[in-house]
């Protein structure tokens, strides 16, 4: 059976504890080079939490725009 794919709320709170696991590990990491991979692995999933919210904010900008183009079609039919 394949296995649905998280959306929104649910891959935010993902991402929300993959950065906790990150800061832990940053926290706790003595060596320089691991560090600074930890520290871009951050920067990528703070800016993949950013592309999901942008990506909520267009699903509700389309869903207007079909609602208004559902409400034309509908009043030029009266």
């Amino acid at each position: 059976m394949e296995k649905s794919k998280p959306h929104g709320k649910d891959v935010k709170k993902e991402l929300d504890i993959l950065l906790s696991r990150l800061n832990a590990l940053e926290a706790s990491s003595t060596d320089r080079a691991q560090k600074s991979v930890i520290g871009v692995m951050k920067i990528l999933v703070e800016n993949q939490k950013h592309f999901v919210d942008e990506f909520e904010h267009l699903k509700k900008a389309i869903d207007l725009l079909t609602l208004q183009f559902f409400k034309l079609g509908h009043d030029k039919n009266k």
